[in-house]
């Protein structure tokens, strides 16, 4: 028996090591995300059940208000279909004021269009995903030597220019996002707006932050535009920048 078991060992591990796994498999690996699944999966398929949404989902759009401290995480099944709203956290600290992030040290957080880039199962700040700070855009507002980087939404509720959650829902985020990539959702997009635009109070502290930076006012601007734009649409426009860092989308 024990010499069967030997064989059968043997033959096991290398076809295991000769396989190749799938982003959801490797990230099951991880035991904080194995974890996780095996306890917010079920509770997160019921609640799609109770949205009338499919699980798992194909596609994920999350977008950020700084000023709110707001997370809205929606979700569809198809590019033809137009989001809906499935969940929002509440960020949980803030480093830094409103306006986009420009040089390293500054303790901002970014304002803008991202996708999440990285996925780490063993953070420091129990899980987090990595946005594409610095983008396109970025690149040419920003400083030119340091622009500063490492930019996550992440748990542990802290933060020195990151966007915080609870663990619990860290955890949710993780799994909804695992599933997406998973399904083929290479590039997630993440859009970080300084406020809530359709929130008047914090509209007049955002005029009164770019009452006296014109730049800061245009990019702001451009921002509403493309929150405008998925508030009406529920879809999102195609986006990209010009020479001078500046979004557009048609």
């Amino acid at each position: 028996m024990k010499y069967l078991f030997i064989l059968l060992v043997s033959f096991i591990v290398p076809t295991l090591a000769g396989a190749q796994l799938s982003f959801l498999d490797n990230q099951l690996v991880n035991p904080r995300v194995a974890e996780a699944f095996k306890s917010k999966q079920d509770t997160l398929e019921k609640q799609f059940l109770e949205e009338h949404l499919q699980w798992p989902p194909k596609q994920l759009y999350i977008r950020s208000f700084k000023y709110d401290s707001k997370m809205e995480v929606w979700v569809r099944n198809d590019s033809n279909d137009p989001f809906k709203l499935f969940k929002v956290y509440k960020i949980c600290a803030l480093s830094g004021a409103l306006g986009p992030k420009r040089v390293e040290g500054d303790y901002q957080v970014p304002e803008g269009c991202y996708y999440i880039n990285l996925f780490n199962p063993k953070s420091d700040y129990h899980l987090s995903l990595g946005l594409n700070y610095p983008n396109a855009s970025d690149a040419i507002l920003s400083d030119s030597i340091k622009p500063g980087g490492d930019i996550y939404i992440h748990g542990n509720c802290i933060t020195v220019g990151c966007i915080p959650i609870q663990d619990k829902q860290v955890e949710e985020l993780y799994i909804l996002a695992s599933e997406a990539r998973s399904a083929g959702e290479d590039f997630i997009p993440v859009h970080i707006f300084p406020v809530q635009y359709n929130n008047p109070r914090s509209v007049d502290i955002l005029e009164k932050a770019t009452k006296d930076d014109q730049q800061y006012q245009r990019f702001s601007v451009k921002l509403k535009e493309v929150y405008d734009y998925f508030d009406q649409h529920k879809k999102l426009p195609v986006i990209s920048v010009n020479k001078k860092g500046e979004y557009i989308f048609m």
